[in-house]
């Protein structure tokens, strides 16, 4: 089962979620603007996608400049960012089992099958 952190109103979230759905992939979709990552959840993903905390966030986002965050933060200001804040987090994310993958391009997510 691939664990899905999806955003509705995103075309690269919803053009993953169709690619993993055609090939039939069990999936647990998580709507993560509504049930937001814990600190430890986000530690785990990052964990899994093998990569820096700046990597998993939308650095372009209104938020990222309104808290005054910076690409060379620490890992664990960024993430508690991400935790009080999932708009930063970048989307799509798929998480199976201890690998994980953002889905920039959605043919990423195939990387997991």
């Amino acid at each position: 089962m691939i664990e899905y952190w999806h955003n509705p109103r995103c075309s690269k979230s919803r053009a993953g979620l169709a690619l993993l759905q055609e090939r039939g992939v069990e999936l647990k979709i998580r709507k993560y603007l509504e049930d937001a990552p814990t600190l430890e959840e986000l530690k785990a993903a990052k964990a899994a996608l093998g990569t820096s905390a700046i990597e998993m966030m939308r650095t372009g986002e209104k938020m990222f400049k309104e808290l005054g965050l910076s690409k060379t933060d620490p890992d664990d200001t960024l993430l508690a960012a991400m935790a009080a804040n999932p708009i930063l987090i970048e989307r799509p994310l798929a998480i199976r089992g201890e690998r994980a993958v953002i889905g920039r391009p959605p043919e990423k997510l195939l990387d997991l099958l």
